[in-house]
């Protein structure tokens, strides 16, 4: 069972436990244990949900009301048909401002800020060409921000994808998921990988008509 603890500007500090393919509920306990000798008490993710797991943690005092989904295609997928291109400096307020829009409803996204968005451009793996926007008359109507990962395995993740809502209900969705796929496919990855909240059917049934499947689920803890 691999323990992270991940310390958060501002906010409470979150605690990861990955477990490992033999791993059951007595390494997932040990790993509790560790987090709380660390002065650890914060919420928790577990990594790959199952009914034991899910059990345990009950049984431990915790409760959960949010899982995220991680689902995943084979690349390259359908063509997109949508103009996008790279981000550069200057679109950073309009961005922030967008990406505010999309997700004020968001426990991590929602409220971003220039100095919270230079820690992710200061990342090794930030690259601006993997950063496509559309614009609708001149103006930001969507993006879908993507990240490459080498390790354990090679995929390409839609990290952040938004459309405004003033674009709500043109169909924009799938052409902008399929533009971010597109550019992690021409990267010469072979599978396309994002997270989605579980509740979210309408985003999980689009992600499902693209070619995504779930791979697994994480759940967020809490000490209830």
């Amino acid at each position: 069972m691999q323990l992270r603890i991940e310390p958060r500007p501002d906010l409470p500090s979150v605690v990861h436990l990955d477990p490992e393919p033999d791993d059951g509920v007595v390494e997932l306990i040990d790993a509790i244990r560790l987090a709380e000798n660390a002065g650890a008490d914060c919420p928790t993710w577990v990594h790959g949900a199952t009914d034991a797991f899910d059990e345990a943690m009950t049984a431990e005092g915790f409760t959960s009301n949010r899982t995220l989904l991680q689902m995943r295609c084979s690349l390259p997928a359908a063509p997109t048909g949508l103009v996008t291109r790279s981000f550069t400096d200057d679109d950073t307020d309009e961005f922030i401002a967008v990406n505010n829009r999309a997700f004020s409803w968001h426990p991590e996204q929602s409220g971003l800020t220039r100095e919270s968005f230079a820690r992710d451009r200061a990342a090794d793996w930030f690259d601006p060409d993997g950063f496509r926007l559309h614009h609708v008359d001149g103006r930001l109507a969507g993006f879908c921000w993507t990240k490459v990962h080498t390790e354990p395995e090679a995929l390409g993740e839609i990290y952040v994808i938004a459309l405004d809502p003033s674009v709500h209900g043109r169909g924009l969705g799938v052409p902008m998921t399929l533009a971010g796929l597109a550019h992690l496919a021409d990267r010469g990855l072979t599978t396309g990988m994002l997270y989605v909240e579980s509740d979210n059917h309408a985003a999980v049934a689009t992600y499902e008509r693209i070619g995504f499947s779930t791979q697994r689920a994480d759940k967020l803890w809490q000490r209830s």
